[in-house]
């Protein structure tokens, strides 16, 4: 993992790629290595070396493209938790199915992007996720918000549950539904780090939620409802 290095400066991202269409890797690898804070690590046209690469690399981030040849990117990400390989993993894809980011969640992904996306967006995103992040293409979770949309019971329990946050943990599951990380939301708000960590751990148990990414969907699931209701 990356630390700051010893004169105080954020220290270069470290990720792998791997995607078996020679264009999308090779395009996407100069775009990051451009960037000051990401290295490209090692750049990988199939599966054979990726486990191997990501134990000896010991990288941020693996970028895996979704539909490849001889395995696809969640069955070898199955493969590598398998064996004991934890680095997070981002799915970059074309597939905006619903079916196949549902998948890449169950499975564990830190990301799932899609290859129209501009390409600062694409980069961008890539470096939040190597940070920590959880990132969904803005139009995938608008997808999975309505993927996941229930009945009117669903909506009641929606409501019971967003009715127990304080008003600080709604303004910062607002700020969550757009994306944005601990510290921005922290500046946002005025309030330290710490003090925002403490409030997502509050909302998703507070939600019956695991991750930022939930919550992300709770919260534009609940203002979708709450559109419908007012018009």
């Amino acid at each position: 993992m990356t630390e700051a290095d010893g004169k105080g400066s954020p220290a270069r991202l470290r990720v792998v790629l791997v995607d078996d269409h020679a264009l999308c890797r090779t395009g996407l690898s100069d775009l990051l290595r451009h960037r000051g804070q990401v290295e490209v690590v090692a750049s990988l046209g199939d599966a054979d070396r990726v486990g191997a690469i990501l134990r000896e690399q010991q990288p941020d981030l693996v970028v895996l493209d979704l539909r490849m040849p001889e395995v696809d990117g969640l069955t070898l990400l199955r493969r590598l938790r398998a064996e004991g390989v934890q680095t997070p993993a981002m799915i970059l894809t074309m597939s905006d199915s619903e079916a196949d980011l549902a998948a890449a969640l169950r499975v564990g992904v830190r990301g799932y992007l899609l290859k129209d996306m501009e390409p600062e967006d694409v980069i961008a995103s890539i470096e939040r996720c190597a940070r920590g992040e959880l990132v969904v293409a803005p139009s995938m979770t608008l997808k999975l918000a309505q993927m996941l949309e229930g009945g009117p019971s669903r909506s009641s329990e929606r409501r019971d549950q967003l009715a127990s946050l304080t008003e600080r943990e709604r303004q910062i599951l607002e700020h969550l539904a757009r994306g944005e990380s601990n510290k921005t939301i922290a500046r946002a708000l005025d309030i330290s780090h710490d003090t925002v960590k403490l409030h997502v751990r509050h909302i998703l148990a507070k939600l019956n939620l695991s991750s930022r990414v939930e919550a992300a969907v709770f919260a534009v699931e609940a203002r979708i409802e709450a559109d419908q209701h007012h018009r």
